[in-house]
């Protein structure tokens, strides 16, 4: 009985955590945003660069360093194998930050904080493998707090579940998951503090 107990534990935890992985959370944040300030057309004029230069190429980076075994996994667990992860990701950031500035005229504030969140994180993966998982959903909760105080306080809560699974799922200790939460609360104050000075 203890086992089956244990096994559903583990089999709800990695439902949460696959799902609430850092790609899934950005996108329900976009797409949330989109219908909320832009009319169809505008959302799908943002959110297409972001996916051809973001979204579509770390999914096939993940999917190709899996089956070629440079990666244990798409939760790319492994701290060594995490450094080139954190480097392609932010070379797609910085392409689609600039791609936006040339085009638009104006830098993607969002997208700056994601890669000064990546920064941070490649930093402490010298030191310790700070949970990308409970990082990025913290930050995640931050955006939504912009729009939507009731939402950001949903998705903090969704951050902190999705922490306790990591740790269940045996993918990052107690200390891990502490340090990415910690990382994101200070970039996410900064963010918060940033867009509060932009908009007045």
């Amino acid at each position: 009985m203890e086992e089956k107990k244990s096994s559903l534990l583990h089999k709800t935890s990695k439902v949460i955590s696959d799902f609430f992985n850092p790609l899934v959370s950005l996108i329900i944040f976009f797409v949330y945003m989109s219908t909320r300030e832009y009319t169809a057309k505008e959302s799908f004029l943002y959110f297409l660069p972001v996916l051809l230069m973001i979204i579509i190429p770390v999914v096939v980076w993940l999917i190709w360093n899996v089956k070629t075994g440079r990666y244990t996994n798409m939760d790319v667990s492994n701290r060594v194998q995490r450094k080139t992860l954190y480097i392609f990701i932010a070379a797609c950031v910085i392409a689609y930050l600039a791609f936006n500035y040339i085009k638009n005229g104006y830098i993607d504030l969002v997208m700056l904080f994601i890669l000064i969140l990546l920064f941070c994180l490649q930093v402490s993966n010298f030191f310790i493998k700070s949970s990308m998982h409970t990082s990025f959903n913290i930050f995640v909760a931050a955006l939504f707090f912009t729009l939507d105080w009731k939402m950001g306080l949903i998705w903090l809560g969704i951050a902190i579940l999705v922490g306790v699974t990591r740790v269940i799922l045996k993918r990052h200790t107690v200390k891990e998951v502490f340090m990415g939460a910690g990382i994101a609360f200070m970039v996410s104050f900064i963010y918060l503090y940033c867009n509060i000075q932009f908009q007045h």
